[in-house]
């Protein structure tokens, strides 16, 4: 099969997994790809993610280096053997590959939480309210544009609105919350949804306010993205130009001790829809 121009992250995600599961029993690229019956530039391509692997071969490998965990090799079999395009592949060309690799992320995820200071979460957001960001960050994009950006984001938002919705916290700052994008009645709007949101059983909000004398990470917005096991996590960061996406292991433990610091101040999910409901009637 040819190679891979332009791998997804979820493939250099499997691949890096295969060379962690190698390089964890000390075995080289060279003799890994001996014990498969492959090459070494074979199996190069397939740590970058430029190729890819079977399930029986991972198993295979697995076995060789003497790695007993079932749950987590397994889970690497079944990213091996996903077949087909997912519904983010239709927007090539419109979105870039950062926003397609996310909802691919989300779509596979078990689990979302995520932690924002000075937006609210754009599984949250109303169309209006996304319509005013892209147009404020980027004034001179086209109308057609922003339509593609607005109806991806709005599929991506399925994640968590299907049935049953995929498990999916969001701890909100009070600033995020009493910024008016788009105007007062879209504020209200946007502020009305999250709390209708809310109530769905797989949605929990919890507000961190600005009252609280815990908190100063101004820099701690994330999406946490849980796999089927704890190994394949995967945390997304916006940055100005891009969103990054890290899973070594010791960046998951530094991002859920940070969620977990900022998850003991906010303010359970009953007070936060209280106070969500009173900016709302500041409005």
């Amino acid at each position: 099969m040819p190679l891979r121009s332009n791998p997804t992250a979820r493939q250099q995600r499997l691949g890096a997994e295969v060379r962690k599961l190698r390089e964890r029993a000390g075995i080289t690229a060279r003799a890994a790809a001996a014990f498969l019956g492959s090459s070494p530039m074979h199996q190069s391509h397939v740590e970058t993610g430029r190729a890819g692997i079977s399930g029986e071969r991972i198993r295979r490998l697995a076995a060789h280096c003497s790695c007993n965990d079932t749950a987590y090799v397994e889970a690497l079999v079944d990213m091996a053997s996903e077949r087909g395009k997912g519904w983010w592949q239709e927007y090539r060309g419109g979105i870039a590959p950062q926003g397609r690799d996310l909802a691919e992320c989300e779509h596979h995820a078990t689990r979302i939480r995520t932690f924002q200071v000075i937006h609210v979460p754009g599984l949250l957001q109303t169309e209006d309210h996304m319509r005013a960001m892209f147009n404020y960050a980027s004034p001179d994009v086209t109308k057609e544009d922003v339509d593609t950006f607005v109806a991806f984001r709005l599929q991506r938002q399925q994640t968590i609105g299907g049935s049953p919705g995929k498990p999916y916290e969001a701890v909100i700052h009070e600033a995020a919350l009493r910024m008016r994008v788009g105007g007062r009645r879209t504020a209200l709007r946007q502020l009305e949804q999250v709390l209708e949101r809310s109530e769905r059983a797989n949605v929990t909000v919890r507000v961190l306010p600005f009252d609280t004398e815990e908190f100063a990470g101004n820099a701690y917005s994330m999406l946490y993205l849980h796999g089927p096991v704890p190994q394949l996590d995967t945390v997304q960061i916006d940055t100005a130009h891009r969103g990054e996406f890290f899973n070594a292991e010791s960046h998951l433990m530094q991002y859920q001790r940070r969620y977990e610091r900022v998850l003991a101040t906010a303010l359970p999910p009953t007070e936060s829809r209280d106070l969500i409901t009173r900016i709302a009637r500041d409005l």
